[in-house]
């Protein structure tokens, strides 16, 4: 296995209280495969990938407990500066502002090259060419003339594919991509997505695809985990997914995905907001805007009841749900 997570938990302590946006997390991703890991803002998508990558604000985030093994290691147990060795080259993270995550005052040649002066020890004119290079094999065009461009001279489009060269640049075994199409039309997303999944089976990578859109991985991902208020409440190939969701949440999620067949008429929306992570309700967090809530749900925390041997979800009636 390339990456498994196990029983993650990250709280953020505020002068509000301690908001627990990790719960007891736990995923695995192996060379070649693509997860997806789907859920609304607030979910803890994004802050179990920090903790993965180790690029976690600490303070006001503290890991609490779990394990992130990658190859074997626990990276929570590596020291700092051996932990900064894995960054970029062997797991690397695509962000989802590409405008604020390059920097503004350096071209991208340079900072596409800096990955190779600072990990490979080349000279600059080296690390340039390689660059060049990178930019074209994220098909970016006349990359020779444009490697000298800032990063306010590219469009969104053209910037993410950039930031996708700079996390393959030293062709690392495990890419997070969190959410690579977000401000982009609906043409760019499939070309970046294409791109992915090219790159995918060209490196032969593990990719962990964070997204709040089922729409956007239909095509790509190999499996799902569904997140709420920090737990994964489903985990199944996507194609079970997509046929038959096992929890109430997953199913709210594919009823809002706008259909063809369903012109002029109004979108579903989940009702209610996601939970305060300082004020969890207590049994499911998902009880008070689930349709299916019984009293049991507002009282117990369901665990991950085993679906089949590949599905897990954390629904006292999933059979109910799935079968709905």
């Amino acid at each position: 296995m390339l990456l498994e997570v196990r029983d993650l938990q990250v709280e953020f302590r505020t002068r509000d209280g301690i908001a627990k946006a990790v719960n007891g997390v736990s995923y695995s991703v192996d060379a070649g495969e693509t997860l997806a890991v789907l859920g609304e803002s607030g979910s803890g998508k994004s802050v179990t990938a920090q903790a993965v990558m180790g690029i976690l604000d600490i303070p006001p985030g503290r890991i609490t407990g779990g394990e992130i093994l990658f190859r074997d290691r626990d990276l929570l147990k590596l020291k700092e500066d051996e932990r900064r060795k894995v960054r970029g080259a062997e797991m690397a993270m695509i962000f989802q502002d590409a405008l604020s995550s390059l920097n503004p005052v350096h071209s991208v040649g340079d900072q596409l090259g800096e990955m190779f002066v600072v990990h490979r020890g080349m000279s600059r004119k080296d690390a340039r060419a390689r660059a060049v290079e990178l930019m074209d094999r994220v098909r970016i065009p006349a990359a020779r003339e444009r490697v000298k461009d800032y990063p306010h001279q590219f469009s969104g489009g053209m910037r993410q594919r950039i930031m996708i060269a700079m996390a393959l640049a030293l062709e690392p075994a495990l890419v997070i991509a969190d959410e690579p199409t977000t401000a982009l039309d609906v043409t760019v997303q499939a070309q970046v997505m294409d791109l992915l999944a090219d790159l995918q089976r060209e490196y032969n990578m593990g990719l962990i695809l964070i997204t709040h859109d089922l729409g956007v991985v239909a095509d790509v991902a190999d499996k799902i985990a569904v997140m709420y208020a920090g737990r994964i409440v489903e985990s199944a190939p996507v194609h079970d997914i997509y046929k038959a969701p096992a929890h109430p949440y997953t199913r709210g999620l594919l009823e809002s995905i706008p259909r063809l067949d369903q012109k002029g008429q109004e979108l579903y929306a989940i009702k209610g907001l996601p939970p305060n992570l300082m004020n969890i309700p207590p049994g499911c967090a998902f009880n008070p805007r689930c349709p299916m809530a019984q009293d049991v749900c507002r009282t117990d925390v369901p665990p991950l009841y085993e679906v089949d041997e590949v599905r897990r979800s954390a629904c006292h009636f999933w059979r109910e749900c799935l079968h709905g």
